[in-house]
């Protein structure tokens, strides 16, 4: 194993921590009625593990919409992953965006819990996928 192969391992590695973490930061945001940073974060669980697989497969980036665009024509598109996975990061993706740059912005919380349970599949399924490669 070379010492760039390491380094992918690691940061591989480390982006499913990420991922993992935000699941925990979650959990936090739900408990004390903060939505918006929730979607944030739902979102950003999601990405983490996007990049863990980008890196997996020699692919780098640290654009939203190429990560996203690079999934959907790699793996959903070529029937790898369900297209319900492109869903779910496509709709956190554009939730988030609303959160983070929209005015007046309010989320149901039975969304927001919906979304983090898809979050919560979402990036055990990826990792599912980082682990078989």
């Amino acid at each position: 194993m070379t010492i760039e192969e390491k380094d992918r391992e690691s940061l591989i590695l480390y982006r499913l921590e990420q991922a993992r973490e935000t699941i925990l930061d979650v959990e936090l945001l739900l408990e004390n009625k903060r939505l918006r940073s929730a979607i944030n974060r739902i979102y950003y669980g999601m990405f983490y593990s996007l990049l863990a697989l980008g890196t997996a497969n020699q692919f780098e980036t640290s654009k939203h919409t190429q990560l996203l665009g690079w999934f959907n024509r790699n793996f959903i598109h070529k029937g790898l992953v369900d297209p319900k996975y492109g869903k779910i990061i496509n709709k956190a993706y554009n939730r988030r965006t609303k959160g983070d740059y929209d005015t007046f912005i309010e989320f149901e919380e039975l969304v927001v819990i919906e979304m983090f349970t898809e979050m919560k599949d979402f990036i055990s399924y990826i990792s599912t996928i980082i682990n078989k490669s």
